[in-house]
C-alpha cells in the first residue's frame, strides 16, 4: 500500500535527520542563499527548510499538502520566526507572485504526472532572476546496483516489482529539462550528487531504520513479512561489512533553473 502522508503515524518519517554537508556544499557552490527569501515546496519534515536556513536564508516559506507533514516539520525546526508554514498544493500555491528569490522542490516531482503546472507555479512565485532548485531521482538514478553504500539498490534486486513502481514514477532528465524550458525557465543546469543519507553505527541500526520505513515511501509497498525478507536479503548481501559503520548514500539529479 502506498505511503499515506496524511497519517499522523508518518508525521516524523521525513523529520529524523539533517541535510548532508555534500548537499550544503553543492548548493553553496552554485547559488548564494544568504539573505534571500526562499520557498521549500513539498517540505515534508522540514529537513531542507533547515538546510536553507543553515545556508543563511533570511526567511523560508515551507509548503506541503499534508497538515501532518507540516506538524512534523514544525516540531523538527522548533520555534523560529524565520519560517512560515503553509498548507497547499504545489500546482496551485497559495503564495503571491514574485514571493521568493529561491524555490526548492526536493523529492517532489516524482509525485506528479505533469510537471508543467508545478514548474509554472514556481516560476510565478519567483522574483525575476530567481532560481528554482529541483532535486529528484531519474529512472537511471533509481536502478543503480545495490552496494554497501547504495542500500536502496537492494530493494529492487529483491523485489523487481518495486523497480517497476519506482521507475514508473520517476521522470527522465530530458523530460524535466523540457518542462522547465516550457515553463519559462532559462540557463538550466543539470548536476549529479551522491548525497549521504545516513550513517548507521551498526548493520542492526540500518535494519531498525528499514523496519520503521523511515523516509522510504517505497517500502510502504511491502508487507511486514516481505520487509523482513528484504532485510534478510540485505544482511546476506552486506555480510562483509562486519559491525559497521554503514554510510548510506543516494544518487540524485539536481536541476538549477533561472526565472
Amino acid at each position: 500500500m502506498p505511503m499515506n502522508f496524511h497519517d499522523p503515524k508518518n508525521q516524523v518519517s521525513y523529520a529524523t535527520r539533517t541535510a548532508d554537508e555534500s548537499w550544503l556544499q553543492l548548493i553553496s557552490e552554485h547559488l548564494k542563499v544568504k539573505g534571500k527569501f526562499a520557498a521549500d515546496i513539498g517540505c515534508g519534515g522540514g529537513i531542507y527548510t533547515e538546510a536553507l536556513l543553515t545556508l543563511g536564508a533570511k526567511h523560508v516559506t515551507s509548503v506541503d499538502f499534508s497538515a501532518e507533514m507540516l506538524k512534523g516539520a514544525a516540531n523538527h525546526l522548533g520555534a523560529t520566526d524565520r519560517v512560515t508554514f503553509v498548507q497547499g498544493d504545489a500546482c496551485r500555491l497559495p503564495l503571491p507572485a514574485e514571493h521568493a528569490d529561491i524555490v526548492l522542490e526536493r523529492a517532489l516531482i516524482h509525485h506528479l504526472n505533469d510537471l508543467r503546472p508545478c514548474f509554472a507555479e514556481a516560476y510565478r512565485i519567483l522574483k525575476p532572476g530567481g532560481t528554482l532548485i529541483v532535486q529528484d531521482r531519474t529512472p537511471e538514478d533509481s536502478l543503480k546496483p545495490g552496494s554497501n553504500t547504495n542500500v536502496r539498490g537492494f530493494f529492487f534486486e529483491k523485489f523487481p516489482r518495486l523497480a517497476e513502481t519506482e521507475t514508473s514514477r520517476r521522470h527522465p532528465a530530458e523530460s524535466v529539462t523540457a518542462a522547465l524550458r516550457d515553463s519559462g525557465f532559462r540557463q538550466i543546469k543539470e548536476l549529479k550528487l551522491w548525497e549521504t543519507r545516513a550513517i548507521f553505527a551498526t548493520p542492526e541500526a540500518l535494519y531498525a531504520d528499514l523496519r520503521h520505513r523511515t523516509g522510504r515511501s517505497i517500502l510502504h509497498e511491502l508487507s511486514d513479512a516481505e520487509l523482513e525478507e528484504l532485510i534478510a536479503y540485505i544482511a546476506g548481501k552486506m555480510g562483509s561489512v562486519g559491525s559497521g559503520p554503514i554510510i548510506e548514500k543516494d544518487p540524485w539529479t539536481i536541476w538549477l533553473a533561472q526565472a
